[in-house]
């Protein structure tokens, strides 16, 4: 009878760590951000407001890569122009994988509200 509960209890125990494993998982490796439009991230691109090259490119980079078990690291992201504020838009920014190989990321806009813009990239 002992050994029969101290066997739900293992498995209960090893079912909540492989539950918080995916949920973190699952938080720190989303490919989607919002980020405020002020004066220190927003450039005009065709006469709209756009989110500057270098946020997009510095925030891909960091999120790109954030457990070893997701995605690969990238190194040197760099984007052509700043990110339009406008729902729909999108850029190809690039970067360089773990052997120096380029890879094209894709960026685009999913919503713009008020002074903020979310946008999200593919691995």
């Amino acid at each position: 009878m002992q050994c029969s509960k101290f066997l739900v209890g293992l498995v209960g125990g090893a079912t909540a760590v492989v539950a918080l494993g995916g949920v973190g998982t699952y938080l720190l490796s989303g490919t989607e951000s919002t980020t405020s439009l002020d004066e220190n991230s927003t450039v005009k691109v065709g006469g709209y407001k756009a989110l500057s090259a270098g946020i997009v490119a510095g925030r891909t980079q960091s999120k790109y890569h954030p457990l070893p078990w997701v995605g690969e690291k990238v190194s040197d992201v760099s984007c052509p122009t700043g990110l339009k504020a406008v729902a729909g838009g999108s850029i190809t920014c690039t970067g360089k994988d773990s052997s120096g190989d380029p890879v094209r990321i894709p960026v685009s806009v999913v919503t713009v509200a008020g002074d903020s813009v979310t946008w999200k990239f593919e691995r």
